[in-house]
């Protein structure tokens, strides 16, 4: 059973409250109690579809944020055959919002990074909520840079709201850190892969998803800032904002995963089980992991003066120009 609801799944969760119910007073043996349980797992699987054929920006982000969706390190768990963490930045501290270290796939041996939320209080609160520190950042280009010395692909998990804008984060040289994190992993000498799985927000995103491919899961979100952000930005002095900014917000940032592979940021989608990666958390990493292999393959027997080259046109790209006529 499903833990956490989201607004508009509540016709769902009453159709699967029925159906558990159902079960609980079914011994196995009823035919009739069988046949009305088919029924309605039927129509709860229609109705799970029909709801998310139809999700809008704002509804796509708050799934992208469910609290039970799969993290970093449950992925990680879920598709390696071995992961060794490595921790520490080699200068200040280890921080626990970014998790890294050697993982093999498929008898592949490669170096994972990614932003890790924590589930449960006390763990969100060690981890910062996915929000990393300059260090995390500092940890992570080691591991990369330690990923080209062994000519290991590097492969990135994104999910954070965005970098920690703390004090302590701003005098331990987080903008820095974040620009030498992109600079390096634009010239980085092995197969890069991104996968956003949640979150991407902001330049804490971008730190870990200059690649040779990016791909996004069908219910994540990739911006420059989060739909409250930009809401805040726009309309609160005009007086008190909520869920109606939110989702115009969300309308205009062009967030999903379907906006920007149209907009040809990403490389591709990857699909997730009905309802989400939360109903069905190993489903969704097999698809992580088959997209991976497939990539790796595709990008083993590259030459390196191409990669670079092919990355350097990928992200020139970006964008359209127009200039006005005089």
């Amino acid at each position: 059973m499903i833990r956490y609801y989201l607004d508009f799944e509540k016709p769902i969760q009453e159709l699967e409250l029925k159906i558990e119910e159902l079960r609980r007073l079914s011994n196995g043996s009823d035919k009739k109690a069988e046949e009305e349980l088919g029924r309605l797992e039927q129509q709860a699987e229609t109705l799970r579809n029909e709801i998310f054929s139809k999700l809008t920006p704002w509804q796509k982000t708050q799934i992208a944020r469910h609290p039970d969706r799969p993290f970093t390190m449950d992925y990680i768990n879920m598709i390696t055959d071995d992961f060794i963490e490595l921790h520490g930045d080699r200068r200040f501290a280890d921080d626990p919002a970014i998790v890294g270290g050697l993982g093999s796939i498929d008898g592949i041996n490669m170096v994972i990074i990614g932003h890790q939320k924590g589930r449960g209080t006390k763990e969100r609160i060690r981890r910062n909520f996915g929000q990393p520190h300059p260090e995390g950042y500092r940890k992570a280009l080691r591991l990369m840079e330690m990923a080209e010395r062994f000519r290991k692909p590097v492969l990135t998990l994104v999910d954070t709201p965005g970098a920690f804008p703390g004090i302590g984060a701003e005098e331990r040289g987080q903008a820095e850190a974040i620009a030498t994190c992109l600079m390096v992993m634009s010239r980085l000498k092995v197969p890069v892969i991104s996968v956003v799985i949640g979150e991407g927000g902001s330049g804490g995103a971008l730190a870990l998803s200059v690649a040779d491919r990016l791909y996004m899961l069908e219910h994540s979100i990739y911006s420059v800032i989060s739909p409250e952000g930009c809401a805040a930005i726009l309309w609160k002095k005009n007086g008190e904002i909520g869920q109606e900014e939110y989702a115009r917000a969300a309308d205009a940032l062009k967030l999903t995963a379907q906006d920007l592979l149209k907009f040809k940021i990403i490389d591709g989608i990857i699909q997730e089980p009905s309802g989400g990666a939360h109903r069905d958390p190993e489903a969704a990493a097999m698809n992580i992991k088959e997209t991976i292999l497939s990539t790796i393959e595709e990008l083993k027997d590259a030459e390196i003066e191409k990669l670079l080259e092919e990355r350097y046109k990928k992200l020139r790209r970006i964008g359209k120009f127009t200039r006005q006529s005089e």
